[in-house]
């Protein structure tokens, strides 16, 4: 068994546009997923998210379910549509009273909000003036995001600025699989990624200039890799690995995010397709993105095992028959011990991990309860790897579990489920799944143990 430190911050996760519901509702303003939820053929089984898991009528359920899971903090996200629906500053107050009530409802329970700004909804009023290919974009978010910490001065203290920008750039803005759908070539893409940088630092500035006490972040994802076998020549390995540059596949990455913004300078690129669109990038542009954060929260999922070669560090294929989710992504728990210690060495900020679970085929059972065995094993591997990095030192001090409920999978729609607490769709119940009791038991002792 592993002991976390007693500091360490226990969470859940969600996103607005996957729980809440009615987003038009009260004067709310659509964002780019609505208008892709609503596309023919856009989502799985044609779901939207007009009704979700209704958290927008329910939070006060679902922050007593947080309640009961013992956790210290939720982090979720607001919907920009909702609070700015025209993306002109011009504040809608029902917005903000929603999450006024989910803010002051964590607080009552004795949960820490944690405040992502954004979670990928753009407001479409936004996109219809160029998205995130466009730089007014950035000013837009910053403006937004200095307001929303005026409003919530006093009571939240910690913000992430934007959620995976590598996932809106690649799979919004470059393979059309996510909204707005769009596929860009390279010079277009390469430009939503300026501006979603520059959004962070221009949003970070306008944080600090609201609430000096606020803690800021940047929830980043990308290509981690861990040592096949823990030599010190695989570690090495796995190490460059993880900071390769591959031009075909640059964004999926952390260093061609996290780079620029705490270390001030693009990873090096020589002879690459990206090296002139690098040099493009303006003294003022690199002015504003260079903003390292307080913090970094680190969406992990899994990873790549790596060894050393001749010529360079080498991918271990996965076996036929590899253990994979529902969705089938491969289970690679190391991903979580050697990931995180190379991204603390490179980058040296406080870490969260911000998002991490699994899509499991859940279902009532006979007896009116939902057990997911799969998902204690899995977060029991995952939690032992991640208690490693930190018993290494690593600075991670806090874990939130990816989800708190079952919600809409993005382009996936309803079919796979990550949360702790079972949704039943057609009516919204709530039923807590064995899962949830276990880890209910982890946060109360601190200590991974599979059969607690």
């Amino acid at each position: 068994m592993m002991q976390f430190p007693e500091t360490f911050v226990w969470g859940a996760a969600s996103a607005a546009y996957q729980i809440e519901g009615y987003d038009l509702e009260d004067g709310g303003g659509a964002s780019i997923w609505r208008t892709f939820t609503h596309t023919p053929g856009k989502i799985a089984y044609g779901d939207t998210g007009d009704i979700a898991c209704d958290s927008y009528h329910r939070y006060a359920e679902d922050i007593a379910l947080l309640k009961e899971l013992g956790v210290r903090a939720y982090r979720f996200s607001t919907s920009w549509a909702r609070i700015d629906p025209n993306a002109d500053g011009t504040w809608n107050p029902a917005g903000l009273a929603y999450y006024d009530q989910v803010v002051d409802n964590c607080l009552n329970a004795g949960i820490e909000p944690y405040m992502t700004l954004y979670h990928w909804e753009l407001p479409q009023a936004s996109q219809d003036r160029g998205g995130w290919e466009s730089e007014e974009t950035a000013y837009a978010f910053g403006r937004f995001a200095g307001m929303m910490a005026n409003h919530f001065k006093g009571r939240v203290k910690n913000y992430f600025t934007l959620n995976e920008p590598q996932c809106t750039t690649s799979l919004g803005y470059q393979q059309g699989v996510h909204a707005p759908g769009l596929k860009l070539k390279l010079p277009k893409v390469f430009s939503c990624h300026i501006h979603q940088m520059m959004a962070h630092g221009l949003a970070l500035r306008a944080i600090k200039a609201a609430d000096p006490d606020a803690v800021v972040g940047i929830a980043s994802t990308g290509n981690l890799c861990y040592p096949e076998t823990e030599t010190p020549e695989n570690i090495e390995a796995a190490r460059q690995a993880t900071f390769a540059t591959d031009a075909d596949n640059w964004i999926f990455t952390h260093q061609w995010l996290l780079d620029p913004i705490i270390l001030g300078h693009f990873p090096d690129c020589p002879g690459t397709r990206l090296e002139p669109l690098v040099k493009k990038v303006t003294q003022k542009q690199m002015a504003i993105i260079h903003c390292p954060p307080d913090m970094l929260g680190y969406n992990i999922y899994n990873g790549h095992a790596v060894c050393t070669g001749e010529n360079g560090p080498i991918y271990i294929p996965k076996y036929p028959g590899y253990p994979r989710t529902a969705l089938k992504w491969p289970v690679t728990p190391e991903v979580l011990n050697w990931g995180v210690r190379f991204l603390q060495e490179r980058y040296k900020l406080p870490g969260y991990i911000t998002e991490n679970g699994l899509s499991c085929n859940d279902r009532i059972y006979l007896d009116g309860k939902v057990h997911d065995p799969d998902r204690i094993d899995f977060l029991a591997r995952y939690l032992t790897a991640l208690s490693r990095a930190v018993e290494s030192g690593a600075d991670i001090r806090g874990y939130f579990h990816w989800s708190l409920t079952d919600n809409l999978e993005w382009h996936s729609g309803y079919g796979d489920r990550f949360g702790l607490i079972y949704v039943d769709f057609p009516t919204g119940q709530r039923i807590p799944k064995d899962s949830f009791c276990w880890y209910r038991k982890l946060i109360r002792s601190g200590r991974v143990d599979p059969a607690n």
